[in-house]
């Protein structure tokens, strides 16, 4: 068998092209196969920050609408500010299209190929393309992940969106007013919260009891406190039982609530983007809508490697590009290096930024024993940056060992997505709290939170020391004595 490439991509995400690049840096001969990459992710992430500006500007006077005109005004916020926001975000994803362009792949040494194609076990395991064989040492899969739709009554009658086209059919000039989003993915959050803050009327209805079922119980229930302050109607543990058209009108039942609605956003949960890749015959085994691979993200077919939300979980570049690291490296090397989370971080581009790295307190409790288990906590307000910006919403939480081992973090709040890195690389080099309380940050900065919240570990172990404080006092009952 002639082998014509080191790896074969099947891509369609910026993670596959993120592998391309780092195959052509480790010398490798790459062919990149996509048919479409969907820049919805870069989209989302543009619109969230033009929504964030139209709540500081306050939105009407900063984008020429006279406050004084009442009904118009209403009507015309949504439009002109959609206007603004959809040029903002056209500009940001030809940029991020420029940076990440098949043009640049391929003069890198990629081999670029646009096409849809399928796995082929016979005679040799190859990739079937535009009447190509592409036949390479080792695969990867790359390929993103499409929603799964719930079996919702009338749904399937009604017109509605999903995260894989929500921002394309948002190109009319208008946006719709009132929305009903279903579903508790992070993306939601993020769009529930924008499409407020652009003016339009939100329910955002989940089947559990928060909106991230998954992150820190307490940054959770802060973030859905802004999320209603913002306008945005969040009904929890009220699942979508029923979707209607009556008289041209969309209407929702969530729990006991029906809800008028123009659009509709169905966002439950995703599944792998493989169904036409033949991926049995080279046998592939995927299960309950995720891919089956090991810690060394092999597949069951030793050869193909997978990688991002085609693996499941949920979709977060800096996930996909840390597991895109590990595969390429796995598929052109020995396959030695496996895949740990537990320094990995993840955050919303929410307003405060929500961002977690590691074990969650109710993770921690359960994997040590609850007395081993510290938790480290300060809100923003006691930053003197959080005061200046006035971004005082917010909490910093460190959860630690006795010992000062840095289990995991959960902040929300201003520039949460930075200052998290710094946590999670203090645990990837096995760095204690007790250097985080020596941080000695620049002044005013918002880094400020993790040098107080790290410095509450100091009176943690004070207090339960009771013979180390009993001979501090005798100390200094000692010392002021001898002074007199």
């Amino acid at each position: 068998m002639t082998i014509d490439y080191d790896l074969v991509i099947i891509g369609g995400t910026l993670a596959g092209r993120y592998a391309a690049l780092l195959a052509t840096q480790l010398k490798a001969t790459v062919a990149l196969v996509e048919s479409e990459v969907n820049y919805g992710f870069s989209q989302h992430q543009a619109l969230s920050e033009i929504g964030k500006i139209v709540h500081s500007m306050n939105g009407v006077a900063s984008l020429g609408i006279h406050p004084t005109q009442a009904d118009t005004a209403d009507k015309c916020q949504v439009s002109v500010t959609w206007k603004e926001a959809h040029l903002y975000t056209q500009g940001v994803v030809s940029n991020i299209q420029e940076q990440h362009s098949l043009a640049n792949l391929a003069a890198l040494g990629v081999d670029v190929i646009l096409g849809s194609g399928q796995f082929q076990s016979s005679p040799h395991l190859a990739f079937a393309v535009n009447q190509r064989l592409l036949r390479g040492r080792t695969y990867l899969l790359a390929s993103g992940s499409v929603p799964t739709v719930p079996e919702i009554e009338g749904l399937q009658t009604t017109d509605y969106l999903t995260l894989a086209n929500v921002w394309r059919s948002l190109k009319q000039p208008t946006l719709p007013k009132n929305w009903v989003i279903i579903g508790g993915v992070p993306q939601n959050i993020e769009i529930a919260q924008t499409l407020a803050r652009l003016g339009c009327h939100v329910t955002l209805a989940v089947k559990s009891a928060s909106i991230l079922p998954y992150a820190d119980p307490q940054t959770s229930h802060l973030l859905q406190a802004q999320l209603e302050v913002d306008g945005v109607r969040v009904l929890t543990q009220k699942p979508v039982t029923q979707v209607k058209l009556i008289e041209g009108q969309k209407w929702v039942q969530a729990g006991d609530k029906a809800i008028e609605t123009d659009e509709i956003l169905v966002a439950t949960g995703q599944q792998p983007n493989v169904e036409f890749l033949n991926l049995a015959a080279v046998g592939v085994k995927w299960r309950q809508r995720r891919l089956v691979v090991n810690d060394k993200l092999q597949t069951t077919n030793h050869r193909i490697y997978a990688c991002g939300d085609v693996i499941g979980g949920y979709d977060f570049s800096n996930v996909a590009n840390y597991e895109a690291r590990i595969a390429v490296k796995n598929a052109l090397f020995f396959p030695r290096l496996a895949v740990n989370y537990r320094c990995i971080p993840w955050g919303l581009n929410s307003h405060p930024r929500l961002a977690e790295v590691g074990l969650t307190e109710a993770q921690a409790k359960r994997q040590f024993k609850p007395d081993e288990v510290l938790i480290l906590r300060q809100y923003y307000k006691s930053v003197t940056a959080a005061q200046l910006r006035d971004e005082t919403t917010g909490i910093c939480k460190l959860i630690i060992l006795r010992n000062g081992e840095i289990l995991g973090s959960s902040i929300l709040g201003a520039e949460a997505g930075e200052l998290i890195n710094l946590i999670a690389l203090a645990m990837s080099q096995k760095i204690p709290v007790k250097k985080l309380a020596n941080l000695s940050a620049v002044y005013p900065s918002f880094s400020e939170i993790i040098e107080n919240t790290a410095r509450e570990w100091g009176q943690h172990k004070l207090n339960s020391n009771s013979a180390l404080q009993d001979f501090l006092e005798g100390f200094f009952h000692f010392r002021r004595n001898w002074n007199v």
